[in-house]
C-alpha cells in the first residue's frame, strides 16, 4: 500500500520525534529527521536503527523488513532540506512563540500543498496557526509517549483548519497501525482532558486527610481496577510534567473548579519531591522500587456485635446478603438496640450527614462503599465518622474481613474515595461530550487507549447508573458545596431518561 504522506519531515528528534519518525518510516514513508541541536538527527537515526535491530533479534522483525525501514530515514542538515516534504510534523519544546516562529519558517519553505503537523499536548492549534498565511493546513496530531506503544492518536482541527486534512491525517494514521480520534481545539483535547478527574479528585481525598496515599491507591485499583493508583501515576510521570498540566488546564478554562490543582502537588513540585525519577514522591524508592507501607493488621476482636442496616442503605438486600455470608448477627428491628454496630451505605453523602439526619448513635455507625457490586470488587471499603468508638470500627473491619478479602477503613468522606473520583471521571467526560470535543466512540477510545482505565469513563458511568452517579453529584454537592461537583447537561438528562451516557441526539 502507498503511503498517504510519501515524504515526511519531522522537527524535533526527541523520544517523541523519534517515536513519530519510526511510524512514519514503518508505514512506508521517506522520513527526514531535522533538528537545531548539532548531532542530535544523526543520533536519532543511530538510536531508530539500534531499535530495529532488537525487534530484528526478537524475530518481530524481518531483515527486508529492517532494511527497508532504515533506508527510508535520512537526516536533515538545514530546515530547508524539508522543501519537498508532503507532511512535517514537529515535536518541539511546548513553547507558543518557538512552534510558531517554526511554522512560519516552514511556510515559506514548503508547497502549499504540504500538510503541517503539531504534536502539542497543551497548546491551542488555533494559536499555532495564527501567524500563518494558510492557518488551514495546519493541524494537532498529538501522540503519546512512547508512541510506538501508545497506540492512540489524537488528531485536532484547529478553527481555520481544513477537514481535508484532518482526513488525511486520520487515514494516515490507520496506516501504520494506530487509532486515530477527532478532537475540537480545546485545553487538554481528549485524553488530557478526561484525565483531570483522576488525580485532582484523589489530591482532593488527600488533603481532606481521608486516607493516605498508599491505601487510595489500593483503593482505586481493587475496588474500580485501574492499573495504577493516582498517586503511583503521578510518581511515574513526575509532577515537574503533571502539575504544569494540571495549572494550565485549569487556567486555560477560566478557572472552572471540575479542574482546580492542588496545593499538595504545587509545594511537592516547589521541594523537589516530584516522584521516580529523582527516588522520592508520594512514595519513597530504593532501587527504582516503591517503599510502600504495609496495611494495617485486622484487629483480633472477641465477640462480635449484632450489625443493624440503614432502611435508606445502597444496594440493602446484597448488604444483608453479604452480612449473612460473613456470619453476622442481624438486626431487622426498626431501630438498633443498645449494643448494635449500625451500617449506612451512602452515595456522595458522608456518614456524619447520615447519622445526623437519620438520628442514629454516631458513636456506633460506620459507612461501608456499595456503589459497586460486592462481588466484582477486590476490596471492601469502610468510613468512620469523627464520634465513632474505636470498639465499633474495629469490630466492623473484623467483620467485614471474615472471608479474607481486603479492607479499608477512612475517615468520613462524601463519596468514600471510589464514588467521589469515579463520579468526577464520569461527570468531566460528559461535559466533554456536551461541549463537542468528540465523540463519545471517540473519547471512549482515546481514555482507554491513551489512559490505560479499565473502561471508557462513559462505559464507568453506565456501569453504575446514570441515576446513581447523578446522586453521588448532588449529595457531594451538598456536603461540600463546591460547583466542582454540579453535574454535566448531558449527564443530567440523560440519567433523567434513562438513557446510556453514549446516547447522541439524532
Amino acid at each position: 500500500m502507498q503511503s498517504i504522506f510519501q515524504t515526511v519531515g519531522v522537527v524535533g528528534t526527541g523520544a517523541m520525534g523519534r517515536g513519530i519518525a519510526q511510524m512514519a518510516s514503518q508505514a512506508g514513508s521517506r522520513v527526514r529527521l531535522f533538528d537545531l541541536q548539532p548531532g542530535a538527527a544523526d543520533a536519532a537515526r543511530a538510536a531508530l536503527a539500534d531499535t530495529w535491530s532488537k525487534l530484528l533479534a526478537k524475530g518481530r522483525l524481518e531483515a527486508a523488513q529492517q532494511d527497508r525501514y532504515l533506508a527510508n530515514l535520512s537526516t536533515a542538515s538545514d530546515l530547508s532540506d524539508l522543501a519537498g516534504c508532503d507532511l512535517v510534523v514537529e515535536a518541539i519544546v511546548e513553547k507558543l512563540d518557538v512552534k510558531q516562529r517554526l511554522f512560519t519558517d516552514l511556510e515559506a519553505i514548503v508547497p502549499s500543498q504540504t500538510v503541517l503537523a503539531t504534536n502539542t499536548s497543551s497548546l491551542s492549534v488555533t494559536a499555532i496557526g495564527a501567524a500563518l498565511k494558510h492557518p488551514q493546513r495546519l493541524a494537532g496530531y498529538h501522540f503519546f509517549n512512547p508512541v510506538p506503544l501508545m497506540r492512540v492518536v489524537e488528531v485536532i482541527a484547529g478553527l481555520k483548519t481544513s477537514a481535508a486534512v484532518c482526513q488525511q491525517l486520520t487515514d494516515y494514521t490507520r496506516q501504520f497501525g494506530h487509532t486515530p480520534v477527532s478532537a475540537q481545539d480545546t485545553p487538554g483535547f481528549i485524553v488530557n482532558h478526561a484525565g483531570r478527574g483522576y488525580g485532582t479528585e484523589a489530591l482532593r481525598v488527600a488533603s481532606e486527610r481521608v486516607a493516605d496515599f498508599a491505601t487510595i491507591d489500593r483503593i482505586l485499583r481493587d475496588q474500580m481496577g485501574f492499573k495504577l493508583g493516582p498517586f503511583e501515576l503521578m510518581d511515574l510521570t513526575a509532577l515537574d510534567v503533571s502539575h504544569p498540566v494540571m495549572e494550565s488546564i485549569y487556567r486555560q478554562y477560566y478557572d472552572e473548579p471540575r479542574y482546580r490543582p492542588s496545593v499538595i502537588t504545587a509545594q511537592r513540585l516547589a521541594g523537589g519531591v516530584v516522584g521516580k525519577k529523582v527516588g522520592e514522591g508520594f512514595y519513597a524508592y530504593d532501587n527504582g522500587a516503591a517503599v510502600v507501607p504495609p496495611e494495617p493488621a485486622v484487629p483480633q476482636v472477641d465477640q462480635l456485635p449484632p450489625v443493624w442496616v440503614s432502611p435508606k442503605a445502597a444496594r440493602r438486600a446484597e448488604l444483608y446478603q453479604l452480612l449473612k455470608n460473613l456470619g453476622a448477627s442481624i438486626e431487622t428491628a426498626q431501630a438498633p438496640s443498645a449494643a448494635a454496630l449500625i451500617l449506612v451505605a451512602p452515595l456522595g453523602l458522608d456518614v456524619t450527614t447520615l447519622a445526623a439526619v437519620e438520628r442514629l448513635d454516631p458513636t456506633r455507625t460506620v459507612g461501608i462503599d456499595m456503589m459497586l457490586d460486592d462481588a466484582a470488587t477486590k476490596r471492601r471499603v469502610l468510613a468512620t465518622n469523627p464520634a465513632t468508638r474505636p470498639d465499633m470500627r474495629d469490630a466492623a473491619r473484623a467483620l467485614f474481613a471474615q472471608d479474607g478479602k481486603a479492607v479499608s477503613v477512612i475517615k468520613d468522606s462524601g463519596g468514600f474515595v471510589t464514588q467521589r473520583v469515579v463520579a468526577t471521571i464520569v461527570n468531566i467526560a460528559a461535559d466533554m461530550c456536551q461541549q463537542g470535543i468528540c465523540s463519545p466512540k471517540d473519547l471512549e477510545v482515546a481514555v482507554t487507549l491513551g489512559l490505560g482505565y479499565p473502561m471508557g469513563p462513559l462505559a464507568m458511568g453506565d456501569r453504575i447508573g446514570p441515576t446513581n452517579v447523578l446522586e453521588i453529584l448532588f449529595n457531594m454537592g451538598t456536603v461540600y458545596a463546591d460547583p466542582r461537583y454540579r453535574p454535566s447537561p448531558w449527564l443530567r438528562r440523560r440519567g433523567a431518561l434513562g438513557l446510556s451516557l453514549s446516547h447522541e441526539e439524532a
